[in-house]
């Protein structure tokens, strides 16, 4: 598939916080609202390509957040501009992670889909991913 017209992919960088974070209550489904900026902060200063944005016409239209510890690559926060949606935003910014996972030497990458999310499943199913039913995430919260 050809990346769609217009969409350029760059990584977040730290003057994008305030925007990301504006971003994901609009975009993001089931958004931890704890969100604060130093986190964000954080994962951009520990690794600088972790966070992909989308833009159109200069404007954030997506993002993707690839996360890579050295073993595994994660996908979360998928996110696309609602007015925006069906496009091919979520397309290229999953092929633009799984391009940065390849040059790291991942072999695999999972992403975090809510169950309830029914608009993301087609995003990811369209781009080769499933359930993974073997497996479940366990968490407990630190605080």
């Amino acid at each position: 598939m050809e990346k769609p017209t217009g969409i350029r992919v760059r990584n977040g960088r730290l003057e994008d916080v305030g925007a990301l974070l504006a971003f994901w209550l609009e975009a993001a489904e089931g958004t931890d609202r704890r969100d604060d900026p130093a986190k964000v902060v954080a994962l951009i200063e520990r690794d600088p390509e972790a966070v992909l944005i989308a833009e159109i016409d200069g404007e954030m239209a997506g993002t993707l957040i690839a996360g890579w510890d050295g073993w595994r690559a994660h996908l979360y926060r998928l996110a696309v501009d609602p007015a925006r949606r069906r496009q091919g935003i979520g397309s290229v910014l999953i092929r633009a992670a799984e391009e940065r996972f390849a040059k790291l030497g991942a072999f695999r990458a999972d992403a975090m889909v809510l169950h309830e999310n029914v608009l993301a499943h087609h995003a990811w199913e369209s781009a080769g991913y499933a359930p993974q039913p073997q497996w479940a995430r366990w968490v407990k919260p630190l605080s």
